[in-house]
C-alpha cells in the first residue's frame, strides 16, 4: 500500500465526523438498579477483605440498606411521575422506565427484602460445635460427606456469598421487565439466572438432591436461553434492529427506513413466527408454563428452602413483567397468532398444575405443581390485551409473591432429625402441637385456594374479570374448574394439620429468629389486607399498567 493511500486512510479515521458519541446514560431514572448492582459487588468485597467472623453480619447490613435504598429510589421516581406523565425510555434505548416496570421493581425488591431475612436465619437447626448455622453449605465448594466439609462445618464456617448471588440475581431481575431491547432482555436474563443456579446447590442438608436440582435448572436454562438468543436472532433478521420500537414498526408496516443489508430478510413472516415463537418459549421457561413446566418440582423441591421462596416469587415478577412488554409493545399487530397459542398454554398449565398437584406427597413439590396452576391464572390475565389485564396481572404478580415468600418460610420451621420434614405425613396434627404456625399456614393455603379475604381471591377475580373482558371467557371457565381442583388439595392439607392426630414421634416447630418472624408476618399482613382492601392496590396497579412504547 502506498504511502499516500496510508495517509489518505488515517486522515479519513481521524476526520471529526466519524468520531464515536459517548453514550448518554439517565443515572437517576437507572438508579435503583445501579445500588443493588454495586451492592452487589460491595459484597464480593466483602468477601475478600473482611474477616470471616464479621461477614454475615455486614453482608446482611449492605444486602438490606442497598435493597431499601433501592425501593426508596423505585418510590422516589414513581412520585416524580415516571411512571405516568415523564415515564420514557433510558439508556440509549436499552431501559424503559414507565409504571409497569417501577411497579414491578418495587415488588422485587420487597421480595428481596424478605428473601434476605429468610437467608439470614441461623436460629432453626440446633448449635453445631458451638457455631450457630444456617440454611447453606459449610463450604460450598467442598465435596458433600468429604473430610474437607467436615472440617469447615467444625471450623463454624458459613456461605456469606450468597448474599451478593442473590444481589445479582435481584440486580438482572429489576433490568428483566424493564428492558425495551432484545438483547437487554437477553442480558437480564443471564445475570438473574447463573446466580440463581448456583444458589440452588448450596443446601446444608441434602447437599446431593440440591446439586442435583442445581445441574437440572442449569441445563434446561441453558437450553431455554438458548432458544431465547435464536428466537433473537431471528426477530433481528426480521427487522433490522433488536429495538421493540422498531420491530413493532415493522410488524405493523410502519417502519420508515429499512437496512440494506437486510432488505432481502425484512418482513419475512417466517422469521418473525418462529423467531417471536422462540422469545416467548424461553419467558414461559422460566414463569413454569406448561410444556416447560419440568424444573419446576424438582428444583423446588432440592433447592435450600428459603432459595426456594425468593427464586418462586421474585423469577415469575420478573419473567411475567418481560413477557408483558414483549406481548404488549413488540407483538400486539401479531396478537391473531399468538393469542390462540397463549390460551391453549394457559389452559394445559391451569388443569396440569392442578391435577398433578393432587398426587403430590411432599410439602415443597405440592407448592411447586401449585405455582405451576398460577403461572396459569396470571396467563388469563395476559391473554387479556386490555389495560385492565396488564393491572390485573401486575396486582396478581405483588399479591403472590408475599403469599410465596411467607408460606416457604413456615417450611422451614416444620423440622425433625433430618433437617426440614417436607413429607406431608410429618405434618399431620401439626395444628395441635403448634396451633399459630398451623393457622399461618393455613391463611397462605387459603391465599392461594383463591378463597375470599385474602389477596389471592382480589387477585384471581382481577384477572378472571379481565380475560372475560378481553374476549376470553371460555379460559375463566377452565380458571374457575382448576381453582376448585386446587382448592381440594390445599384444603386437604388444612384437614390433614387440624383434624389428624399427631404421631409421637412427629416433627417439632422450630422457633425462628426475628427474621423469619418479620418476614412470615409481613407475608400474613400483606395477604389480609390485599383481601380485605384490595381497591387501592388495584388502583394503583391501573395508574402504573400504561407501557411507554
Amino acid at each position: 500500500m502506498s504511502a499516500t493511500a496510508v495517509h489518505s486512510l488515517w486522515t479519513t479515521a481521524a476526520d471529526p465526523i466519524q468520531r464515536i458519541d459517548a453514550p448518554n446514560i439517565e443515572y437517576g431514572q437507572l438508579s435503583p438498579t445501579l445500588i443493588v448492582i454495586g451492592a452487589a459487588v460491595i459484597g464480593i468485597l466483602v468477601e475478600a477483605f473482611v474477616p470471616r467472623r464479621s461477614r454475615y453480619y455486614v453482608q446482611i447490613f449492605v444486602s438490606v440498606v442497598a435493597l431499601a435504598a433501592a425501593f426508596a429510589a423505585v418510590v422516589a421516581l414513581a412520585a416524580s411521575g415516571y411512571g405516568t406523565t415523564k415515564a420514557g425510555i433510558a439508556a440509549m434505548g436499552a431501559v424503559a422506565v414507565d409504571g409497569p416496570a417501577l411497579f414491578l421493581q418495587g415488588v422485587i425488591l420487597l421480595a428481596g427484602v424478605l428473601g434476605v431475612f429468610t437467608f439470614a436465619e441461623r436460629r432453626l437447626d440446633p448449635v453445631a460445635h458451638g457455631n450457630r448455622v444456617d440454611s447453606f453449605a459449610a463450604q460450598a465448594a467442598s465435596v458433600p460427606g468429604s473430610d474437607s466439609e467436615k472440617a469447615a462445618v467444625k471450623a463454624g464456617f458459613t456461605t456469606t456469598e450468597v448474599f451478593p448471588l442473590l444481589l445479582f440475581a435481584i440486580g438482572g431481575m429489576l433490568v428483566f421487565p424493564a428492558a425495551n431491547d432484545l438483547l437487554t432482555l437477553f442480558i437480564a436474563l443471564e445475570v438473574f439466572s447463573l446466580p440463581l443456579y448456583l444458589l440452588c446447590a448450596v443446601a446444608r442438608r441434602k447437599r446431593i438432591m440440591s446439586q442435583e436440582a442445581a445441574v437440572k435448572y442449569f441445563l434446561l436454562g441453558a437450553f431455554a436461553s438458548a432458544f431465547t438468543l435464536f428466537g433473537i436472532a431471528l426477530l433481528y433478521g426480521y427487522a433490522g434492529s433488536v429495538s421493540y420500537a422498531t420491530i413493532a414498526q415493522v410488524v405493523d408496516g410502519t417502519v420508515e427506513t429499512v437496512n440494506p443489508a437486510l432488505a432481502d430478510t425484512m418482513g419475512n413472516d417466517a422469521l418473525l413466527l418462529i423467531g417471536a415463537a422462540m422469545v416467548v418459549m424461553g419467558l414461559l421457561f422460566k414463569v413454569g408454563a406448561v410444556p416447560f413446566h419440568m424444573w419446576t418440582p424438582d428444583v423446588y423441591q432440592g433447592a435450600p428452602t428459603p432459595v426456594t421462596g425468593f427464586m418462586a416469587a421474585a423469577t415469575k415478577v420478573a419473567a411475567f413483567g418481560a413477557l408483558l412488554r414483549l406481548l404488549y409493545v413488540v407483538l400486539p399487530g401479531l396478537r391473531w397468532d399468538w393469542r390462540p397459542v397463549m390460551m391453549g398454554v394457559a389452559v394445559v398449565t391451569m388443569l396440569g398444575g392442578a391435577i398433578v398437584a393432587i398426587t403430590q406427597t411432599d410439602i415443597k413439590r405440592l407448592l411447586a405443581y401449585s405455582s405451576i396452576a398460577h403461572a396459569g391464572f396470571i396467563l388469563a390475565g395476559v391473554i387479556a390485551m386490555t389495560p385492565d389485564g396488564v393491572s390485573s396481572v401486575l396486582f396478581y404478580l405483588g399479591a403472590y409473591s408475599f403469599v410465596t415468600i411467607g408460606a416457604f418460610a413456615v417450611v422451614t420451621l416444620v423440622r425433625d432429625a433430618g433437617g426440614e420434614a417436607t413429607h406431608l405425613s410429618k405434618w399431620a396434627g401439626l395444628g395441635r402441637r403448634s396451633p399459630l404456625v398451623a393457622a399461618v399456614f393455613a391463611v397462605y393455603l387459603l391465599a392461594f385456594a383463591g378463597i375470599p379475604l385474602t389477596s389471592g381471591f382480589a387477585g384471581k377475580f382481577a384477572v378472571f374479570k379481565a380475560a372475560a373482558e378481553g374476549g376470553a371467557g371460555a379460559l375463566v371457565v377452565v380458571g374457575v374448574i382448576s381453582s376448585a381442583i386446587a382448592a381440594f388439595f390445599y384444603i386437604r392439607v388444612i384437614v390433614l394439620m387440624f383434624f389428624s392426630e399427631p404421631r409421637p414421634e412427629g416433627p417439632t416447630v422450630a422457633v425462628p429468629s426475628p427474621l423469619t418472624m418479620t418476614a412470615i408476618a409481613v407475608g400474613v399482613a400483606v395477604t389480609l389486607v390485599l383481601g380485605v382492601a384490595p381497591q387501592y392496590f388495584l388502583d394503583l396497579a391501573g395508574q402504573a399498567g400504561v407501557f411507554v412504547r
